[in-house]
């Protein structure tokens, strides 16, 4: 089934989070202990949500009427700050053409340099994408957990 893009509404944040809940479980769990993924998936959604949505930097992957996955770019801070994939729909591409759409868009923001801190599990993908690894760091996560994590950047070329 043809997967699309769409700008992420208001009304896709409790399906994104919930999607999020599932891929953290899901793919996080090679990396992190089972506590820490039972703290980090019981937070609520982050108030910056429909601040970063009504700033235009969500975009919604869809498949068959569903959500397949999402990325979120937080355009003030010139950060990715999520890109989760539905565990289903894992090895379709979905995350690269998330990713490589929230390039475009900061790309047409005029961003010149992209930011992250990506879980363990995740570093693979981002440098595949082209982001470098610049140091290991203790994320502190809202819920009060500190999350070990990698932060990464990327230069943008822009158009």
């Amino acid at each position: 089934m043809p997967i699309t893009l769409r700008p992420a509404l208001p009304l896709d944040i409790d399906a994104l989070w919930a999607l999020r809940t599932v891929a953290v479980r899901v793919g996080c769990a090679t990396h992190y202990a089972p506590e820490q993924i039972t703290v980090w998936t019981a937070s609520p959604v982050p108030p910056a949500y429909a601040a970063m949505l009504a700033a235009g930097g969500g975009i919604v992957a869809m498949q068959d009427e569903a959500i397949a996955g999402y990325a979120m770019l937080n355009v003030d801070k010139h950060e990715v700050d999520a890109v989760f994939v539905d565990p289903a729909r894992a090895g379709l591409g979905i995350g690269k053409r998330l990713l490589a759409a929230l390039e475009q868009l900061a790309r047409g923001r005029g961003i010149a340099q992209l930011h992250l801190s990506a879980s363990l599990n995740a570093v693979p993908f981002y440098a595949a994408a082209g982001f470098t690894a610049l140091r290991e760091e203790a994320y502190a996560h809202p819920s009060g957990i500190s999350l070990a994590s990698v932060a990464m950047e990327k230069q943008l070329t822009v158009a």
